[in-house]
């Protein structure tokens, strides 16, 4: 029991996913079928877990849900907390891009590369909604490498609201071309960090990375306004 909890908090065993079969479990853990029946239906009774009929044991979907209330929806529909959201991001992943450098393991930068790879192949494709949940998968990664459980779940239960923000910040960034291969390159900064060992380089350019979404967005904000504004003139002038 303590084994699979262990898995569920490291993020081994993601909200959702299914569990390998009784079988292959209970060789890892070298304990009998028995046993690890018994393991389940604990984990099962606490709400970790839950059972579909002859569909196997799945992680509960429930875990890390405290972000998917109706306070997720009004955050994610008011263009005017974009920035909270920036500002909470730009302290939450500095400190994973920081621990990531420290602690990550081959495995975990064999992952990091593998996603880095895929935000490079679709960049191209100049589509924000695939780009984003790649964008987002990438930042994820960073947060696994860390190996903080609390700053994995923090981060995991933000993802569909992290996910929006990205669409939201690359539709409006698309607007302006010569952002594009700004974000690209501040990717890869982050990324060349955490491969190479340097946390205060990594949590440096994460922070760098999102102060630019940040003024890129409020220059674009201050742009629209005064076009606003000019038209409101335009109209006043024409009607007198």
């Amino acid at each position: 029991m303590q084994q699979l909890e262990s898995m569920i908090l490291e993020g081994t065993l993601k909200p959702g996913q299914k569990l390998p079969p009784e079988r292959e479990l209970a060789a890892q853990f070298e304990v009998s079928r028995p046993s690890l029946r018994e393991a389940i239906q604990k984990l099962t009774a606490r709400g970790l877990l839950f059972s579909r009929h002859g569909g196997g044991t799945f992680v509960s979907e429930e875990l890390g849900s405290s972000f998917t209330d109706p306070l997720h929806e009004l955050l994610s529909s008011h263009d005017e907390f974009l920035y909270d959201q920036l500002e909470f991001r730009d302290a939450l992943e500095g400190i994973s891009a920081y621990y990531a450098a420290l602690r990550s393991t081959d495995a975990d930068k064999q992952v990091l590369t593998t996603r880095f790879n895929k935000l490079m192949e679709v960049y191209e494709k100049n589509d924000p909604v695939l780009e984003a949940k790649i964008d987002a998968e990438f930042h994820m990664a960073i947060a696994e490498a860390a190996h903080n459980v609390v700053l994995l779940h923090t981060l995991r239960g933000l993802f569909a609201m992290l996910e929006k923000s990205i669409v939201s910040n690359l539709k409006n960034l698309f607007e302006k071309n010569e952002s594009r291969p700004v974000l690209l390159a501040q990717h890869k900064a982050m990324y060349d960090a955490i491969m190479e060992g340097n946390p205060d380089k990594a949590r440096a350019m994460a922070h760098e990375h999102l102060v630019f979404v940040e003024d890129s967005l409020l220059e674009m904000s201050r742009q629209e306004t005064r076009v606003e504004r000019s038209l409101r003139r335009a109209q006043s002038v024409t009607g007198s």
